[in-house]
């Protein structure tokens, strides 16, 4: 009974650090875009409720032709190999980014970004 609430507790350990990390890298975003309830879109859309949503919707926000008619639905594998290289993954796209290439810094990053809902709230 003891192993199991200490691996538990791992886990619940294990993913606050892997949020920290996703705040952390989300330093190299900010200039860009913003999360949370008081989220506005800046020079890149907010990117609050990112998973699940159409590539290209943020209300308010002039997107790119290519990034509007892209078919992209936000999701984990979609978003990691978009953040790897944006241009590659979306040509023409206007997001000007060198990307993030380790793949333990976009993953956590994704796990920051898509605790943050739609209204910006930190979902449960």
């Amino acid at each position: 009974m003891i192993s199991a609430i200490a691996l538990a507790g791992s886990g619940v350990v294990a993913a606050a650090n892997e949020l920290a990390a996703g705040k952390k890298v989300f330093r190299k975003c900010i200039a860009c875009h913003a999360v949370g309830v008081k989220a506005r879109n800046k020079v890149g859309p907010v990117l609050n409720g990112l998973e699940g949503r159409a590539a290209g919707t943020i209300p308010g926000f002039n997107y790119s032709k290519a990034n509007k008619n892209s078919g992209l639905t936000w999701d984990e594998p979609t978003f990691l190999e978009y953040i790897k290289n944006p241009r590659k993954k979306i040509p023409r796209t206007k997001m000007v980014f060198a990307g993030i290439k380790k793949e333990k810094d976009a993953r956590a990053l994704w796990k920051y970004i898509i605790q943050f809902g739609p209204d910006g709230k930190k979902k449960s």
